[in-house]
């Protein structure tokens, strides 16, 4: 089924809207939710909560691209809930280790408050995103946005840990630079 005839489904206010969303992308966003969380059964709760976060959202809000819309859902309610299940004890995971790596080279969040600010730096970085090579691209994102460890990129990837640690520090100095010189105080 396409995107568009499931978002119909949810404008109809449909509950077959998310049994098909499920069938199109739910492997997709259980991966997503997997990578940050690395637990099954908090995956699945999490991605049923995107769902119905979808529900509640879609009939105010038309995404043009539902699989993407539904995976950022899917990863800042994953992050959400590895931030309470850290504030728990019940264990940090990658989380706090990626956002330790990426301090040194995106901007402060204060200082982007206003919308857009966050609209400008979404563009930048989709703009230095653009300008990697594939293979670099590709490994910035599965850390950065997945989430994913540094064996389990090494591994997908068929390469080393070593050349996938080389690569993510000399992709976050490129940013940084390239953060610098759009003029953000990193």
């Amino acid at each position: 089924m396409t995107d568009e005839k499931i978002i119909e489904l949810y404008w109809q206010r449909s509950e077959t809207a998310i049994e098909e969303t499920d069938r199109a992308y739910g492997r997709y966003f259980r991966s997503v939710a997997y990578g940050i969380l690395w637990d099954n059964e908090d995956a699945e709760e999490t991605v049923n909560d995107a769902y119905l976060k979808a529900w509640n959202t879609i009939p105010t809000e038309y995404p043009n691209y539902l699989k993407a819309f539904l995976a950022r859902i899917t990863r800042q309610l994953s992050i959400n809930r590895l931030e309470q299940n850290t504030a728990k004890k019940r264990g940090a995971g990658q989380y706090t280790l990626i956002l330790d790596e990426l301090a040194e080279c995106i901007p402060d969040g204060n200082s982007s408050e206003d919308i857009a600010d966050r609209i400008a730096l979404r563009d930048t970085l989709n703009v230095f995103l653009r300008s990697l090579r594939p293979e670099m691209r590709r490994v910035f994102i599965r850390r950065y946005w997945h989430m994913q460890s540094i064996a389990v990129i090494a591994g997908d990837c068929g390469m080393s840990e070593s050349k996938v640690k080389s690569i993510l520090l000399r992709t976050r100095n490129r940013l940084k630079k390239h953060l610098m010189k759009e003029g953000y105080t990193v």
